[in-house]
């Protein structure tokens, strides 16, 4: 099983499991979401449907914009193809001018990601009563109200203040999240950092 189908696969587990936290989360009681979150250290790991813009010094004939295949490869010219996901952008020049030094001598080159998506473990993803229910790549200091304005806001059945954030780079811990506190009442201090990976889980209201 290659990379990339193995990291759909555990996201897919955790969306199935999602389902049924989401229909218990009302019951079940969780610690508030920590207001910092996010790595201070956070580098940009590049993902499938990214796409990334190649230079090679002095060498424009081999420089160019590709895009990251949905095996996580690219190919470039003198490059068959070479695996970029799951790397950053200068882990990728590093590989590149090894393969590119068959050909050229000393190459410098430079990655710059142009379009972002990500990789699937650091998504963050919407489910449930949101308006627009969806996956977004994960920036540095994203907060629950980023997530929320892209989400279009919260259906008119959501149960804001009993929603969650399913961290899964802490073992699919559960944090609760006052929505309805942060987006109707203008209540700054329940916004709250996003880290890479979390799955935001807005339930229904029963009344």
């Amino acid at each position: 099983m290659s990379a990339t189908a193995a990291s759909v696969g555990r996201v897919f587990g955790v969306l199935v499991a999602v389902a049924s936290l989401a229909a218990c989360s009302s019951f079940r009681s969780h610690p508030p979401a920590p207001a910092q979150a996010a790595a201070q250290d956070y580098t940009y790991i590049i993902g499938a449907g990214d796409s990334v813009n190649i230079s090679v010094w002095r060498n424009p004939e081999l420089s160019m914009s590709v895009p990251v295949r949905p095996d996580g490869k690219v190919s470039a010219p003198l490059v068959d193809e070479v695996m970029a996901q799951g790397k950053t952008s200068v882990q990728l020049a590093r590989e590149l001018e090894q393969v590119l030094g068959k050909y050229v001598r000393d190459p410098i080159v430079t990655v710059m990601v142009n379009g972002f998506v990500g990789p699937y473990s650091e998504q963050i993803r919407v489910v449930g009563e949101a308006a627009k229910p969806q996956f977004l790549p994960f920036k540095s200091k994203m907060t629950v109200l980023d997530v929320m304005i892209a989400a279009g806001g919260l259906t008119d059945f959501a149960a804001g203040n009993r929603a969650t954030i399913l961290r899964t780079s802490e073992g699919n811990k559960q944090y609760s999240v006052r929505l309805d506190d942060l987006i109707k009442d203008g209540d700054v201090s329940a916004n709250v950092e996003m880290r890479p990976g979390d799955i935001l889980i807005i339930p229904q209201s029963f009344f």
